[in-house]
């Protein structure tokens, strides 16, 4: 387990490092911030002042070393645009997104997994066709459209849910979380829905797949040769075994909610990562973007890493097969 331990984290390190050359030189050699940040009637000794204070007056290479360095210690950075902390103006809107990602995540378990099991057991029935027939619409129907739609019916025409906004929020632990009052929940409802709808489509079909392949399987058939209870079967003989595609699939899907919720909260105003992402690239600013992007990476790295701990935990073959590794 330590030797797995221990290789988990050396590949991590080399993905950490790989992605910091890329994320650099990928969004500091495009574009210069300076024409859109400095006014067009500033003359040439206010432009080199800006760009000397930014930092953008030292070579492409020397740039990457300072900010290698200062990474090392913490430090991703100043935004331009607001002279604050790169890592702390993203922290500050990380509450809403997170907040947002984990009600779709509940949303995509408890509708997903009963429905895939349903459609597994019953392939032929009614229920397992319309079932498989909305989780194609929820792959293929682009996902703002999908919360357009959202907001014309239950906004527009139903007038059940408000269409835009955070709404209100209450305090714990000293972070604003929209959840603890029922204002701010009605302003989640629509857009957890809308980031919900193609995660829980993923569920259907990993769901479906290991119910189908769980049900054929040596154990379910001596557990029905006992006598036990289908439901008995089902909940406890199939579902443990099907979660494990599940529970990886979602460790990287949840990464991904986080970290790209930019259309769903673009669409339903809602103020969290993905909304400053988007005003940061219009406005190239730097420091916010690579912050961005380097934190995400280590949120994708960190539940990766669980996620494997969680194989180990459900699968006993993986940790006998690191072990004669």
């Amino acid at each position: 387990m330590l030797v797995y331990l221990l290789r988990r984290l050396g590949q991590s390190l080399f993905v950490v490092a790989a992605m910091a050359v890329l994320v650099f030189i990928g969004v500091y050699a495009i574009g210069s911030p300076i024409d859109i940040m400095i006014s067009p009637d500033a003359d040439q000794a206010e432009m080199e002042a800006a760009i000397a204070r930014l930092g953008l007056d030292k070579p492409l290479w020397e740039q990457f070393f300072i900010f290698v360095g200062n990474a090392l210690q913490g430090d991703l950075g100043k935004s331009f645009v607001y002279s604050t902390d790169a890592v702390g103006l993203i922290l500050s809107k990380l509450p809403a997104t997170m907040e947002l990602a984990m009600l779709a995540l509940i949303f995509a378990v408890f509708i997903g997994v009963p429905l895939g099991m349903v459609a597994g057991l019953r392939p032929n029935s009614l229920a397992g066709k319309s079932i498989m027939t909305g989780s194609i619409l929820g792959f293929s129907l682009p996902n703002f459209w999908q919360g357009m739609m959202l907001i014309l019916l239950f906004a527009v025409v139903l007038k059940w849910l408000p269409s835009g906004g955070r709404g209100d929020t209450a305090e714990l632990f000293g972070i604003p979380f929209s959840f603890l009052t029922l204002d701010g929940l009605s302003h989640m409802l629509l857009p957890a829905i809308n980031l919900a709808l193609f995660k829980t489509s993923l569920v259907i079909r990993l769901a479906r797949a290991g119910t189908r392949e769980a049900a054929l399987q040596d154990y379910v058939k001596f557990a029905r040769a006992k006598g036990l209870s289908p439901h008995r079967i089902v909940l406890v003989h199939i579902a443990k075994n099907i979660m494990i595609p599940v529970v990886t699939i979602l460790g990287l899907e949840l990464g991904s909610m986080i970290a790209f919720a930019v259309v769903t909260e673009s669409v339903f105003a809602w103020p969290g990562m993905g909304k400053l992402l988007i005003d940061s690239i219009n406005l190239l600013d730097r420091p916010v973007v690579v912050a961005y992007l380097m934190l995400t990476v280590f949120m994708f790295i960190i539940i990766n890493f669980i996620v494997d701990m969680l194989y180990c935990v459900l699968d006993p073959r993986v940790r006998l097969s690191e072990a004669k590794a």
